[in-house]
């Protein structure tokens, strides 16, 4: 048996070596960035120690501030529209009173943006939104419902809302698939037994489904939500530039930390600015996670 189990950590070896050399390594390695003014020549190992001068520019960096802000604004106007499409239609889709047909067909349709690229995705609403050419202006020029072409990534609140429905568009199908799966995941008894007694469609909503449900919205949310907070390519992209947009409104937390290593060549800073993401997503999924599970009294 002790000869069977070395042979087994044999086989198992090369999946370790490659995520020390590959995943610990580098996480280890920016962590000791973190706490140096490293500017990306030579060794990290020969920059100059600074201890917790980084976080403590972190923490009093307006710009970074902005940043969170900007990103947060962004992932709720989309995880919102999302969750409530996705339901909506989860819901409608998998009602036993209406048996609608052609539900695969839908599911299909709906998750197809999820398996196109981020840059394709990009460049499509680039010539779709813009200003002088764009095709959502020809049309609400047509239809007489703007007098004059709207410059919708040039204005920080509506280049914001872009990206939201972007990332909405992007994202809806996985949500709806996953929402759709745990519905059909509920035994039909609930259902049957609901209609025995009487209860319409928004009552066994709201009494049935909705806190059936509720292990699935918990991992909806928690996932879009380190999602979200990471958002990095749409915005990227979309500014073309990759400063952010308009009056920075585009600058997420993961633009502005790429922007301070690999425009400004703040790696020490960058690194800080990574473990602080990671501290706010861990903080806020908590958060999200107990509160969800909160006990009703």
């Amino acid at each position: 048996m002790n000869s069977k189990n070395k042979y087994g950590y044999l086989f198992i070896s090369p999946f370790f070596i490659v995520f020390s050399i590959f995943g610990v390594y580098p996480i280890l390695l920016s962590l000791y960035m973190s706490f140096t003014d490293y500017k990306g020549i030579g060794s990290p190992y020969s920059a100059n120690w600074v201890g917790l001068q980084q976080y403590a520019r972190l923490i009093k960096d307006a710009y970074f501030l902005q940043a969170f802000i900007n990103t947060w604004k962004i992932w709720g106007v989309n995880i919102i529209l999302q969750l409530a499409l996705a339901l909506i239609l989860a819901v409608i889709f998998s009602d036993m009173r209406l048996k609608l047909k052609g539900v695969s067909l839908f599911r299909a349709i709906f998750y197809l943006p999820n398996l196109m690229t981020v840059s394709s995705v990009a460049l499509l609403f680039l010539y779709i939104l813009d200003w002088h050419h764009g095709a959502l202006n020809g049309l609400l020029l047509r239809a007489g419902l703007i007098s004059k072409p709207v410059n919708w990534l040039g204005q920080p609140h509506t280049a914001q809302l872009a990206v939201s429905l972007i990332q909405t568009w992007l994202w809806f199908g996985h949500t709806f698939i996953i929402i759709f799966a745990g519905i059909e995941g509920i035994s039909k008894d609930y259902f049957e037994a609901a209609m025995i007694d009487g209860a319409n469609r928004v009552q066994t909503f709201f009494k049935v489904t909705l806190p059936l449900l509720k292990p699935i919205m918990i991992y909806v949310v928690i996932t879009s939500l380190i999602g979200g907070l990471q958002l990095f390519e749409i915005p990227f992209l979309i500014s073309q530039n990759g400063l952010g947009g308009p009056e920075g409104s585009l600058v997420t937390m993961v633009l502005y930390l790429f922007n301070q290593a690999f425009k400004y060549r703040n790696f020490g800073y960058a690194a800080a600015v990574a473990y602080g993401l990671f501290l706010i997503i861990l903080v806020f999924s908590v958060i999200v996670f107990k509160g969800m599970f909160k006990e009703e009294v």
